[in-house]
């Protein structure tokens, strides 16, 4: 299969449950997350083929978790590698290593916790588009939005190709310079986290060891070269000084490459994709405008430092495609949608914040940066708690059936569209629920969690807790 030919377009007038502009992580994450709940959808990308750079190649530890649920965990990890350590060098010498992360223990409840993945965002890209076609999902490529419209039973956009399409919710996946968000008049307030200007490039550099990620410290800015596991290629990322713009051509980032480190610019036999940018941090002023909802860096932009960026966006589109199927396939209440601004912006603020920080050398990177953290305690889905946890926390992985051999793992019960109630060292009377939408698993007692009974929502958070069943079915006729 060729994962970036380009697809037909979409037909001249096309009819589906959800139109998602932009076929970058977020999108394709979401187009997953819609196929396997039976949900149509149709992402419109303006480009030809998927995005060939390196670009946002940090996989948290919370995001790989969402991985294993959307049944892509195995090619990740086959292509990926752990972020290596940095090699500090002056004067053509290696002056001694340093750990960029601080360490993170894996345990049983955490299983993805450790020192962040690596993995080029177009092979991400690839993995999940590979996902969504073996689904039966496709990409419409070449197709540009020209125009958004809204009513109150569901949005119409047009095409650079001329389709009209007519869906009941669009998501603007489509990066920091939306089309959307432009077309909603939303605003987006932020700051410059850097004035500097920014390089990032992929090349080959035969010449250099693939053991550590080399950095190049200078006074014109520093300079670090990152291998790309399952390549032969490094990522490049160096700083400017104010008002220095880079030479994107392949003969400058060669150029730049001899100027600040021991390599000549023979060295660098390939230049594959180079870009631009000033860190900077952003947030839309609402998430949301009516029928359409702003996802990733359509919703915030981040400085790329703690690798926050892609994997905030991935979390958008997880926490957003559950209650899009809910609402779509299975009967909720529209209302459910509203959460998605309530429990989205507030995290992605957060998130701002930290990788902000991370960029300016005031917090290293850590527990964190991984993502695994992050909740939604207080929350309009969150109600209760039990035992060790409260409702809005991440639910934990461990043994399924106390550990005998076949009985597998709670991320294995918890992957799928459904809900999962956990009646955790306790035989509480448990009302009558639709086998289809929970699925029900008694545990021993389990430290991470405690005793009582945990509903987990389909996005792998705690929606409801309790040591009783008491408030339980309420709870399920909102979601």
């Amino acid at each position: 299969m060729e994962l970036n030919s380009v697809k037909e377009s979409v037909k001249e007038s096309a009819e589906t449950d959800v139109l998602i502009v932009g076929a970058g992580p977020t999108g394709l994450a979401l187009a997953v997350d819609l196929a396997r709940r039976g949900v149509r959808t149709t992402v419109a990308e303006k480009a030809e083929r998927l995005f060939p750079g390196s670009r946002g190649k940090g996989l948290q530890p919370r995001t790989l978790e969402v991985f294993d649920d959307l049944g892509v965990i195995g090619e990740v990890l086959a292509a990926s590698g752990p972020a290596p350590v940095q090699m500090i060098w002056k004067d053509g010498g290696r002056q001694g290593e340093h750990h960029m992360f601080d360490a993170v223990e894996t345990t049983p409840a955490a299983p993805y916790a450790g020192t962040p993945r690596i993995l080029p965002q177009w092979r991400t890209q690839e993995i999940l588009y590979a996902r969504l076609t073996g689904l039966g999902g496709e990409v419409s490529f070449g197709s540009a939005l020209d125009s958004i419209t809204q009513d109150t039973a569901g949005v119409t956009a047009t095409l650079s190709t001329g389709a009209t399409v007519r869906a009941a919710y669009a998501v603007a996946a489509d990066g920091g310079s939306s089309t959307v968000r432009a077309a909603l008049a939303v605003a987006m307030a932020g700051e410059s986290v850097d004035p500097s200007s920014m390089l990032v490039a992929d090349v080959r550099v035969p010449a250099l060891d693939r053991l550590n990620w080399h950095v190049f410290p200078a006074d014109a800015g520093f300079l670090a070269l990152c291998p790309l596991p399952g390549t032969d290629d490094f990522q490049l990322a160096a700083r400017f000084p104010d008002g220095e713009r880079p030479d994107l051509s392949p003969d400058g980032v060669r150029a730049l490459i001899a100027a600040r480190t021991h390599l000549g610019a023979a060295d660098v036999t390939e230049v594959l994709w180079a870009s631009d940018f000033r860190p900077r941090a952003a947030l839309a002023d609402r998430f949301r405008d009516g029928r359409i909802f702003l996802a990733g860096d359509a919703a915030h932009v981040h400085s790329p430092a703690g690798g926050q960026g892609l994997n905030t966006s991935i979390q958008d589109a997880y926490n957003l495609g559950w209650k899009l199927g809910r609402v779509l396939r299975d009967g909720a209440p529209a209302a459910l949608l509203d959460s998605y601004e309530e429990e989205r912006r507030p995290n992605a603020a957060e998130m701002l914040g930290l990788s902000t920080r991370v960029h300016r050398g005031e917090q290293r990177r850590g527990a964190a940066t991984q993502q695994l953290g992050i909740g939604y305690r207080g929350g309009p889905l969150s109600e209760g708690a039990a035992g060790a946890l409260e409702a809005g926390d991440r639910a934990p992985d461990g043994p399924l059936d106390g550990g005998r051999p076949g009985s597998g793992r709670l991320f294995d019960a918890f992957r799928g569209p459904h809900f999962t109630l956990l009646s955790v060292g306790t035989d509480t009377v448990l009302p009558p629920l639709d086998p289809d939408a929970v699925h029900v698993h008694r545990l021993d007692a389990y430290e991470p969690y405690g005793k009582g009974l945990f509903l987990v929502r389909p996005d792998g958070y705690i929606g409801w807790a309790g040591d009783d069943a008491t408030g339980l079915a309420d709870y399920l006729t909102r979601c």
